[in-house]
C-alpha cells in the first residue's frame, strides 16, 4: 500500500474517490522545496521543483497498486510520479508519492500561483464538467 500527498484538485475527497475508488485521508501535510502554479487554461494545478519554497496539500494512505494505476492514468504524461518526504503538522517527515509536472511540460505553467480556496469557490465546478470521463461510481 501506497501513500500519496495531493496539493490540487485531489484534495477534494469526493474527486479522490471518483478517481482512484480510495478517500482515506490521513492528514493535512507540506512538501519542501517545491512551488505550486496554475496550468495555463486549466483549472488545476503543478508543482515543480523549486528551493526554499513550500507546497501545502493532502495525504492519503492505504492506496493499492490499481488505485495507483488508476491515478497515473489520471495525471497523464504531463506528470511524473516521484517519491519525496511529506512534513507532517507534528513536524515528521513522511515518505509519499507526488506527482510532479515533467520537465518538457514546464512551460505549461502561468505566473500565477494556484488557490485551493479558489478552485472551491469557481473552479471546482468547471473542472468536473470538462473532466467527465474520470468520473464513475466505484462499487
Amino acid at each position: 500500500m501506497e501513500s500519496l500527498f495531493t496539493y490540487g484538485t485531489l484534495m477534494c475527497e469526493d474527486i479522490m474517490f471518483q478517481v482512484a475508488g480510495h478517500c482515506e485521508r490521513m492528514s493535512q501535510a507540506q512538501i519542501r522545496n517545491y512551488q505550486r502554479r496554475c496550468v495555463r487554461g486549466e483549472d488545476y494545478p503543478a508543482i515543480f521543483y523549486c528551493p526554499g519554497s513550500q507546497v501545502q496539500g493532502v495525504v492519503y494512505t492505504g492506496l493499492s497498486n490499481s488505485a495507483m494505476q488508476m491515478l497515473d492514468q489520471y495525471e497523464g504524461e504531463q506528470y511524473q510520479r516521484v517519491r519525496l518526504a511529506a512534513e507532517m503538522p507534528d513536524g515528521s517527515a513522511y515518505p509519499v508519492f507526488a506527482y510532479v509536472i515533467a520537465p518538457a511540460c514546464l512551460g505549461h505553467l502561468s505566473e500565477r500561483d494556484w488557490s485551493y480556496e479558489e478552485f472551491l469557490q469557481s473552479g471546482k465546478q468547471r473542472f468536473l464538467q470538462d473532466y467527465p470521463g474520470w468520473f464513475h461510481s466505484k462499487g
